[in-house]
């Protein structure tokens, strides 16, 4: 079967699907490591996936799921943050990597946009990070050649880390593979890695059924693994960052 079809403007580019697993990986002040398998959706903004009506509670992809919650679609949101920016895409493409909302539940701890102009070259990647308490954050990043970039960390994510230090992350565009990583560099201690490493899939009919069923939920479970293993270590002694006033949807930069 040919790759699911999308609608809007200009020429499409196909959606596809990376199976992936996703590492965290800490080293201080107690060594801990968790691991996941799940999937995400490669989708380019102007021609999201048009499934078969029986596979739509399989894939969702709204615009109240991403920055403010309030654009008509997902490339007026992020037009809007890069306006705030300075930056104008002249409608270059832009593409996305993220969970679906499935069955009525999304979760994203990172989006990513690699955002083109019209010319077709990279102008910039912005990093959308999402935590447990509902509260949203977006990093405009300008890469390097290899794809990597620092940014000053400025949201809070886990409850085991104040809002301080820097992040590296290394975001080059998926291709076949994927391999991303961002690590959070503080002052006098180990770095904190998350990494994901997956292999593209074209976005068919069967191929959304075979890593829907292998791996059913995947966005609740991604959000439950993540509360799981942050008690494991509360009740291992971790202690506890107190959390900054309360982060708007609103409240990017």
């Amino acid at each position: 079967m040919t790759a699911l079809s999308g609608e809007g403007r200009g020429r499409p580019v196909p959606a596809a699907l990376y199976p992936c697993t996703i590492t965290h990986a800490r080293r201080a002040p107690q060594p801990y490591v968790l691991r996941h398998r799940t999937y995400l959706w490669l989708v380019d903004v102007d021609h999201l996936p048009v499934l078969p009506h029986p596979l739509r509670p399989l894939a969702r992809f709204r615009p109240r799921d991403h920055f403010t919650g309030r654009a008509p679609s997902i490339r007026a949101a992020l037009d809007g943050f890069l306006s705030e920016h300075g930056i104008d895409l002249h409608g270059g493409q832009v593409l996305m990597l993220a969970h679906a909302r499935i069955l009525g539940h999304v979760f994203n701890p990172l989006t990513l946009y690699w955002c083109h102009g019209q010319d077709g070259v990279l102008r910039c990647v912005v990093a959308e990070v999402h935590n447990t308490y509902g509260e949203r954050h977006a990093y405009l990043l300008h890469t390097d050649a290899a794809g990597t970039a620092t940014v000053s960390k400025d949201f809070y994510v886990s409850p085991f880390y104040p809002v301080d230090g820097r992040y590296e992350m290394r975001l080059p565009p998926p291709g076949e593979r994927l391999r991303l990583s961002v690590r959070l560099r503080r002052p006098g201690s180990p770095p904190f890695t998350a990494a994901v490493h997956g292999t593209r899939r074209a976005a068919t009919a069967p191929a959304l059924l075979r890593v829907a069923l292998r791996h059913p939920w995947s966005t609740l479970m991604v959000s439950a693994a993540i509360r799981f293993h942050g008690i494991r270590l509360f009740l291992r002694g971790l202690p506890v960052q107190s959390r900054p006033g309360r982060r708007t949807p609103e409240s990017t930069s």
